[in-house]
């Protein structure tokens, strides 16, 4: 399983804001944003929060998806 938070950069880029505004706004640290960026899980607490501050729901920020099979 992978986690992928293309949805949430892409979300950011729709509402004209860089990462650094969503360090303020959801109030997260920049070593949780060093984890989001590089695609590694964080806890449900900072998806909430990230939700609550771009008021919208935990699927258009993030996907889990399959391992590619080589």
């Amino acid at each position: 399983m992978a986690i992928s938070y293309i949805k949430l950069w892409k979300l950011l880029l729709d509402n004209k804001m860089k990462k650094t505004d969503l360090l303020s706004l959801a109030d997260i640290s920049t070593t949780t944003l060093a984890k989001l960026s590089k695609d590694l899980p964080v806890s449900m607490e900072v998806m909430s929060r990230i939700c609550h501050a771009l008021s919208c729901d935990i699927g258009d920020v993030m996907e889990i998806t399959q391992d590619k099979k080589e």
